[in-house]
């Protein structure tokens, strides 16, 4: 069973409330995805930290109901 883009994006932001995110379906399949999540919560933060903080929010989704997404995190631009 396939995860919805919005599910993905409300998870995400309940996690991280200040959270800009963008979602793509990769192949059309509702099951690949590439997302970018922009948010002031990753300051400090390693590259690898934030997208463990991004894994969290889904909340073991991730490699079982959510089968792939490609990440991109960044911090807003002052």
């Amino acid at each position: 069973m396939a995860m919805d883009a919005h599910e993905i994006e409300r998870m995400i932001k309940a996690a991280l409330p200040d959270a800009t995110v963008e979602i793509r379906d990769l192949a059309g399949d509702g099951d690949h995805y590439a997302a970018t999540v922009t948010s002031a919560a990753f300051r400090g933060k390693s590259r690898v930290q934030q997208h463990q903080m991004v894994y969290a929010a889904l909340k073991g989704n991730m490699g079982g109901v959510l089968h792939a997404l490609a990440l991109t995190t960044a911090l807003p631009q002052d």
